[in-house]
């Protein structure tokens, strides 16, 4: 891998290798872009097959919370962290207080959170050393639980693109096939219930299924077979690339609007269902409320306001269609498009030159 060119190509400031020998701390900080504000994103830790797959997973995810970030409202830049380690068993104290440490000495260039393979319980021994973290313990001022926030910008990002698909936003007596039936999804066919929806459900999970069946009375369908379900929306709120060759013929749906990540496997299937006339919403942003929601913990956490924020992904997928009508392109693209204009619109009003009260006693 080329580092420099492939960091030039894509626009990244910065890759921060930090590696402490006591406690074993293998750690890789990307930060993608900072126009915005500080770049906020979690910290993952996996068992890589090798360095060179942790350092571009790293950059790949920093450049899509620079999108993620932009696109949400965020005054906030894009990036991410990955520890090489098995979190089941290569986890200790000294390690997350040594990666504070590393994060403290970027002086806030660089805020992290949880992700994959952390806890809360991670974020608080990082807390120990820095102030740049969140989704901390409560008594540090934590949001909390993400997941029902995540739920209610997923289920407010529906109604809007229930109203592209069908010219309102109400989702009363409309078919909504949910795969997937986890802590958000099982929140967002909470809402989904309470205005009158009707919900097939399905999830490797038999429990999780049977819940939804005894709270909403939701149909349930195996795993396969909800892709061809006679629905108006179909929901991913589990697995990523679900919208794929396979799966694509079987749709019978208006709307595309669920949690997942990375729901789309290839561009191109982005492009075959904006062909078929299907309202897509597209994935990072519609599921932005945890970032929305933990980015709130920054000037002092209110649920109210976050929630209110929150809320305003409904605004951001009305824009998203509309810039997919002005330009002719698939909504995917808009939502890149819509980040990638802020950023540009904040980075020229910075290139205005602005003299300070300093600057000008320093000539005298």
């Amino acid at each position: 891998m080329e580092l420099f060119k492939y960091m030039e190509a894509h626009d990244y400031e910065q890759l921060v290798i930090c590696q402490d020998k006591a406690s074993g701390l293998k750690a890789i900080i990307a930060i993608h872009d900072t126009t915005l504000g500080p770049a906020l994103g979690g910290t993952r830790m996996w068992t890589y097959a090798s360095e060179e797959e942790a350092i571009e997973d790293a950059l790949r995810l920093a450049r899509g919370m620079t999108y993620k970030n932009a696109a949400a409202g965020l005054n906030l830049g894009g990036g991410k962290t990955v520890i090489i380690g098995d979190p089941r068993k290569d986890k200790n104290d000294e390690m997350f207080r040594a990666f504070g440490r590393f994060i403290e000495g970027l002086n806030g260039r660089y805020i992290t959170a949880e992700d994959v393979g952390t806890t809360e319980a991670d974020m608080d021994l990082i807390h120990l050393e820095t102030d740049y973290v969140t989704g901390v313990s409560a008594e540090f001022g934590s949001s909390g639980n993400p997941s029902p926030v995540t739920a209610f910008g997923v289920y407010k990002g529906m109604k809007a693109a229930a109203k592209e698909a069908f010219g309102d936003d109400s989702l009363t007596g409309k078919t909504i096939a949910v795969q997937g039936v986890g802590n958000v999804a099982y929140t967002l066919c909470e809402y989904l219930h309470e205005e009158g929806a009707k919900l097939i459900v399905t999830d490797i999970n038999e429990e999780a299924v049977q819940r939804a069946v005894d709270a909403f009375g939701a149909t349930a369908v195996g795993i396969n077979d909800i892709y061809s379900q006679e629905a108006d929306i179909f929901a991913p709120c589990a697995l990523g690339a679900v919208i794929n060759d396979e799966t694509i013929p079987q749709l019978k749906v208006k709307v595309i609007a669920g949690s997942a990540n990375n729901q789309l496997k290839d561009p191109i299937h982005g492009d075959k269902i904006h062909a078929m006339g299907i309202a897509y919403a597209p994935d990072y942003v519609i599921n932005s409320g945890g970032v929305i929601n933990v980015a709130d913990e920054l000037d002092g956490y209110n649920r109210e306001r976050a929630l209110k924020r929150v809320a305003g992904i409904y605004e951001t997928i009305e824009k998203i269609f509309a810039i997919s009508k002005r330009d002719q392109i698939p909504t995917y693209v808009a939502a890149d498009r819509l980040a990638e204009e802020r950023i540009a619109r904040v980075a020229k009003s910075r290139n205005m030159f602005l003299q300070n009260e300093k600057s000008v006693l320093s000539r005298r």
